[in-house]
């Protein structure tokens, strides 16, 4: 995968969509550059992030942080784990996974990770065989996103679609194989859908605001678990029409369209504002990640996660994401210590 480079507020150019996978995984590389402060920023209402805390001395810190989950999620803890490498210390490796939300759930429900990436809360199910295989767990909220339907680039009849329609082009059963099936005066044109795979929280969260139970669709659509095959196949086919995370459509959008969705209160179109004050609805979530609380005793877990929060308001809106009020990461930070 290929992509362009971000250059973060920290004067960073971080490109987090080039990442070379290995047996699927990503081991995080140290970003290079100025080691210089930044000044927290937020945005929208999003909170700055809390005052630093002493950590164990980075010369005390080495082993391997495992983290899977998320492909939403990815972007904001590659950046994490970046800056951490970059500031505190490069003699932790932390290996990031993107099996998504479910897939990373499996691995952090029976001990073989310590963190799990989650676009959706927990589900019961995943919680009861977490406590079977003696496994406590922390669930810290670390952003907000607005799930984003998009068209091709070069898509020019339509700007928004009601729910009532998504939810008749994505309904288990559904027939719509055009355009001209979805609404009156829309073109007599294919439809092809992407989406993320069973495995990922995005799914599941689609399927159930749009389709009214978690896990119900249609099943003729191209799936994928890693949101950039999305976008390269949505930016790619004209006659596409797919949803992910937002911060995937703010990195890509020379290439893709981005719909507004009119949920019954009017057509609104996901930014950070929109996102952030709840008007884009029933689209907009949190984003999560789990800690294993085994996990937590060892000391490069410890100050991982620290930094995160410290830093995750910056870097969150750095990959197009909403950062959540200052007082969340500071319960997050009373939570694990």
């Amino acid at each position: 995968m290929t992509g362009q480079a971000l250059t973060g507020s920290r004067g960073r150019a971080r490109s987090w969509w080039m990442i070379t996978l290995f047996a699927a995984f990503a081991v995080v590389a140290a970003a290079c550059g100025s080691d210089s402060e930044a000044t927290p920023t937020s945005s929208n209402g999003g909170g700055s992030a809390p005052q630093p805390t002493n950590t164990p001395a980075s010369q005390d810190l080495s082993g391997t942080i495992q983290i899977d989950g998320s492909s939403t999620v990815f972007p904001i803890s590659q950046a994490v784990a970046e800056e951490f490498r970059a500031d505190v210390t490069s003699d932790v490796q932390i290996v990031i996974g993107v099996s998504g939300t479910g897939g990373g759930m499996k691995r952090f429900t029976i001990g073989e990770t310590d963190i799990s990436n989650a676009s959706r809360a927990i589900k019961e199910s995943e919680a009861e065989a977490a406590a079977e295989n003696g496994i406590e767990f922390i669930e810290l909220r670390v952003a907000l996103d607005g799930l984003s339907v998009m068209v091709h680039k070069d898509n020019d009849f339509v700007d928004c679609l009601t729910t009532a329609e998504l939810n008749k082009m994505w309904e288990p059963g559904s027939d719509v194989n055009n355009w001209s099936q979805v609404r009156d005066g829309f073109p007599d044109r294919e439809i092809r859908l992407y989406g993320p795979g069973t495995d990922s929280g995005t799914f599941d969260y689609f399927t159930d605001e749009i389709n009214g139970e978690e896990g119900a669709t249609r099943p003729d659509y191209t799936p994928s678990e890693d949101d950039n095959v999305l976008v390269q196949g949505i930016s790619g086919d004209r006659n596409s029409l797919g949803y992910f995370g937002y911060a995937y459509y703010a990195e890509n959008q020379d290439k893709l369209k981005v719909l507004g969705i009119d949920g019954g209160s009017g057509c609104v179109t996901p930014t950070e504002e929109t996102i952030n004050n709840g008007t884009y609805a029933p689209l907009s979530r949190p984003l999560f990640i789990y800690v294993n609380k085994a996990s937590l005793e060892k000391p490069e877990v410890e100050a991982f996660i620290e930094y995160y929060m410290e830093n995750a308001p910056e870097l969150a809106a750095e990959v197009g994401y909403v950062p959540l009020p200052s007082s969340i990461y500071e319960e997050n930070l009373a939570a694990i210590r």
